[in-house]
């Protein structure tokens, strides 16, 4: 180690994962320490985890059994720091069983990185005063609006991981905003486990809809994207917000999950294939152009062939531009774990994949009909080769791009005319 540290972020999950590390990052640029991107140049990492679900259990694990068995013994003095999710789902039980791991930072600590570093390296943090709580940088930024959910739906670990909900307080959402429209942000994603109830624990009145506002009176040539709304949250007043606004996206992220009511009742959650095309009438009403994504889960305990089929007639009646199709995962800790009816793991896998064959016929066709259109494009970079951006109608990391071909600086937005689709991906010229 020299001497002055050098700390290095290795994210898993969620964009809320992304915005946990960077605002860590963020303390670790302000200090005496060294911020850097490649472990490799690194004298400790932190593993931010996701343990949302198995799956990705298992690879936070493999990363960090990875990175305790390969990078620390390659260079004297290397420590590993496991933070995020999974030390906050299993706590001590990690420590039991990965004891190569230097420290755990629980979602909930993670404020407490400069004395844990300190604590390894021996060398004063020296946190400098007013430090920005955000790192410069990309065009597409995500701005978390609350923490935790107050949800009690059966196969969700959230609340257990992340605690009761908790909205920021608007000024503090507005400042990073601001910073981050300064650095070069061009798009703000708002994010959070349930940001559709963002407001109602705040002393000062506020909604959704009131910070949608505030952000879009901000200066600049930005936009703004709305990412997990809960159905219930789809209020008229935000969608006439949304409306009115010359920044928001009309982009609705609203994750259903089914479409069966008695299953929707097992999940602990409302509605049902009727309920959810009138809202998805009165979206489209209010805002003819939307582009609408949802989340479902497929293979549910005492899920039935009838209610699988209820799925796949509302999914293709419902005619959504992106699907998220998973099949459900019975997470230790949750009711849904320890419910009857527990269907066979091929079951649920060949169910999500007529899900997905079905979202595809739709998403695909909705991407083909703006061919000849001329989009808005965000230009985002290189990828494998090709310059990228995304319309408003694309979210980072889920959806589809836009290839641009042609020149276009990065950073910035360009008016391109779509000239062909393959699948979910869209080709333009700029004009």
């Amino acid at each position: 180690m020299g001497l002055t540290p050098a700390i290095a972020f290795v994210t898993i999950g969620c964009p809320k994962n992304e915005v946990d590390s960077d605002r860590m990052a963020a303390l670790v640029e302000a200090s005496a320490y060294r911020l850097v991107d490649d472990p490799a140049d690194a004298d400790v990492v932190v593993l931010n985890t996701c343990a949302f679900i198995q799956p990705a259990t298992e690879e936070s694990i493999a990363t960090a059994l990875e990175l305790a068995g390969e990078w620390v013994p390659a260079r004297a003095g290397r420590r590993l720091v496991v933070a995020g999710c999974m030390p906050s789902r299993y706590g001590a039980e990690l420590t039991d069983a990965m004891p190569e791991v230097d420290a755990y930072l629980p979602v909930a600590e993670e404020s407490r990185l400069p004395e844990v570093l300190e604590d390894l390296l021996g060398v004063p943090f020296a946190l400098r005063a007013g430090a920005p709580t955000r790192t410069p940088g990309a065009p597409t930024a995500y701005l978390k609006v609350s923490e935790g959910c107050d949800r009690a739906c059966a196969y969700c670990t959230i609340p257990t991981i992340r605690g009761a909900f908790i909205s920021a307080p608007v000024d503090d959402v507005l400042a990073e905003a601001r910073f981050l429209i300064d650095a070069g942000a061009r798009e703000l994603v708002l994010v959070g486990q349930d940001i559709a109830s963002y407001g109602y624990d705040l002393a000062e009145q506020a909604d959704l809809a009131t910070l949608v506002e505030r952000l879009d009176a901000l200066a600049g040539d930005f936009r703004i994207r709305l990412m997990y709304l809960q159905p219930d949250g789809v209020t008229d007043r935000l969608l006439a917000t949304i409306a009115a606004s010359d920044k928001v996206c009309h982009y609705l992220d609203v994750p259903l999950q089914h479409a069966s009511a008695p299953v929707l009742d097992a999940m602990g959650r409302a509605g049902g294939a009727e309920h959810f095309i009138g809202l998805l009438g009165r979206i489209r009403t209010v805002l003819p152009d939307v582009t609408l994504r949802t989340t479902v889960m497929a293979g549910f305990p005492g899920e039935t062939e009838a209610d699988a089929a209820t799925l796949e007639r509302f999914v293709e009646e419902a005619a959504f531009d992106f699907v998220g199709v998973f099949a459900f995962s019975p997470e230790e800790g949750t009711v849904a774990a320890t419910l009857p009816g527990q269907l066979p793991d091929d079951v649920r896998a060949e169910r999500a994949q007529r899900l997905r064959d079905i979202a595809d016929v739709s998403g695909f066709a909705r991407a083909a009909s703006l061919v000849g259109s001329v989009q808005r494009v965000l230009v985002e970079g290189d990828d494998e080769g090709e310059l990228v951006g995304r319309t408003c109608g694309q979210a980072p990391d889920v959806d589809g791009l836009t290839v641009i071909d042609g020149p276009a600086p990065v950073g910035t937005f360009v008016d391109v005319r779509i000239i062909d689709a393959a699948g979910y991906d869209l080709i333009g010229e700029p004009l």
